[in-house]
């Protein structure tokens, strides 16, 4: 009797792991092209590659061109690795198991723990690590897998090479970051766009700043330049565009204009 009840509860065990429907997987974001708004990249996938499923972007003259987030999520990781590996990187981690990989960057423009949206520059291109020239490095993961990229839903081209156009930040809503350089002194923050309004604080050299929009104001020649763009970097409070540097000469792609 006892062999009957031990065969009956392994029956019944094989019953329920038949019955009971596997976890589904979690969506995947929606990963978009690394870089700003109507760029063109050329990405190569190769099989000897590390890992496989990574592809490398270039295009003419990429050093110091803005990466930007491929999807919202938070940053995991703003590592220097050296001269090896990865060189500088930063990690997003984008929920349910997914994460993104820029490597080889020549500087950063975020910290951890920071939330970036779509088009949220994260950071240059550089040939940093075991790099032997400019270009990024870019990995989609799960669950610490590499996993082959998808852009807008659409697997991305292996094994080859591929030009890729973003459309990462067109929407107009996301915004754009930059880092203060003054040589030294506080830049003054002013309640409008121009040197005539009053000022209502300061930042300090080398701070970074969103942008939550930009306009055309008081002309100003600064670090960068001269230049009639001011950066709103919150509400009533504007800054130079002259004295901030965001990787573009002129207006940012993505970011509205206030």
């Amino acid at each position: 009797m006892r062999k009957r009840w031990f065969s009956l509860a392994a029956v019944g065990a094989v019953l329920v792991a038949t019955l009971v429907p596997a976890t589904p997987a979690m969506a995947a974001p929606t990963f978009k092209v690394p870089f700003p708004c109507n760029q063109s990249w050329s990405g190569q996938t190769r099989s000897d590659h590390s890992p496989a499923y990574a592809i490398d972007f270039n295009r003419t003259d990429d050093l110091g061109d803005p990466v930007v987030a491929s999807a919202p999520g938070t940053v995991d990781r703003v590592t220097d690795l050296g001269g090896t590996s990865y060189g500088k990187y930063v990690r997003i981690d984008h929920g349910n198991g997914y994460t993104t990989y820029y490597a080889h960057l020549s500087s950063f423009n975020v910290s951890v723990g920071q939330t970036v949206g779509y088009g949220r520059v994260i950071g240059y291109v550089g040939s940093t690590g075991g790099s032997t020239g400019p270009h990024l490095h870019y990995e989609q993961r799960l669950n610490g897998n590499d996993i082959q990229a998808r852009f807008n839903g659409a697997l991305a081209l292996y094994w080859g090479t591929k030009t890729y156009t973003s459309d990462n930040g067109c929407s107009g809503s996301n915004y754009g970051a930059g880092t203060v350089n003054t040589a030294g002194a506080d830049l003054t923050v002013r309640s409008g766009p121009g040197t005539g309004y009053s000022a209502v604080g300061s930042v300090a050299d080398g701070a970074k700043v969103t942008i939550y929009c930009q306009t055309s104001g008081t002309t100003v020649t600064g670090t960068y330049g001269t230049s009639s763009i001011w950066d709103r970097i919150g509400t009533g409070r504007y800054i130079s565009d002259a004295y901030v540097y965001t990787g573009y000469d002129g207006y940012i792609p993505g970011v509205p204009r206030c």
